[in-house]
């Protein structure tokens, strides 16, 4: 009986003390610090006079996220598996645990998924994060209504310029490719707009348009989807923190329900003497 009743007090510790500020600040330097690691791997020169210490470094840290993770594991339990940014600690730990030899030594490249962890570890880079991942649906709007816009203007620079150009515009994936540069503004005025206008004199009204409509509209609905995402998440974070009562709270709310308690108990004694 008492070893049941001590095993949540025992797990409620360890994720309190997992979770502290201090563990979560350790192992943010850890990421920062096998970040480093993993870029100074990739000098042969730093390798052949410093290798053995960088690897046994990048052993040692990977050994602190497996003792991490599976303090987390047993303070959770199942409902580690239940939040996704845990899920994704565990994949990315699952992955450097693997042995990068053979078939599985592209895995190694890999390692540098720990740097992910960042994205888990501090709170505003996770918020952003899952702005991302809620911005997808008006983003799949936004990126249809362009891959509209993209085909049918690909349609008419290789029926208009097709035949003086083809190497931009001689096939629809070779204009859809051009418009795409044109889209990102790199090299497009002098290295594709005006030999262009220099065939076609009203080609500019082309050009023109579809950077208006494609570049300076689209792409600032996704960022307006983006910021919009955002905010509703933060939102909703604030809502949840308003909405979660705090200790301080809680405390006050026992407190005046004791007092309320002891008045009524007051009132039936009294009414008891009384008869």
């Amino acid at each position: 009986m008492t070893s049941q009743a001590e095993s949540p007090n025992t797990r409620a510790k360890l994720a309190a003390s997992i979770e502290a500020p201090h563990a979560q600040s350790l192992i943010i330097a850890l990421i920062l610090v096998n970040a480093v690691i993993l870029g100074l791997e990739t000098s042969p020169t730093v390798m052949a006079n410093w290798g053995g210490l960088l690897m046994r470094l990048d052993q040692a840290i990977l050994a602190v996220f497996v003792i991490e993770l599976v303090i987390r594991l047993f303070a959770h339990g199942w409902r580690f598996f239940r939040d996704p940014w845990s899920v994704f600690d565990f994949i990315v730990i699952a992955i450097a645990l693997l042995p990068a030899t053979g078939p599985f030594a592209v895995l190694r490249a890999l390692r540098v998924l720990r740097v992910l962890r960042l994205l888990t570890m501090v709170p505003n880079m996770r918020r952003v994060v899952g702005g991302l991942l809620a911005a997808i649906p008006g983003l799949a709007s936004v990126f249809g209504i362009l891959s509209i816009i993209f085909y049918v203007a690909s349609v008419i620079a290789t029926k208009l310029f097709g035949a003086q150009f083809p190497e931009w515009f001689g096939t629809l994936g070779s204009s859809a490719y051009t418009l795409f540069q044109v889209m990102t503004l790199e090299s497009w005025s002098m290295g594709i707009a005006r030999p262009v206008i220099e065939a076609f004199p009203q080609a500019w009204i082309f050009f023109v348009l579809f950077i208006l409509i494609s570049t300076f509209t689209m792409l600032n609905l996704f960022i307006a989807v983006i910021v919009n995402a955002i905010q509703a998440e933060h939102e909703v974070e604030i809502k949840d923190k308003n909405a979660a009562p705090t200790p301080e709270a809680a405390l006050h709310e026992e407190i005046r329900a004791m007092r309320i308690e002891l008045q009524e108990l007051r009132h039936a004694l009294e009414s008891r003497s009384a008869r």
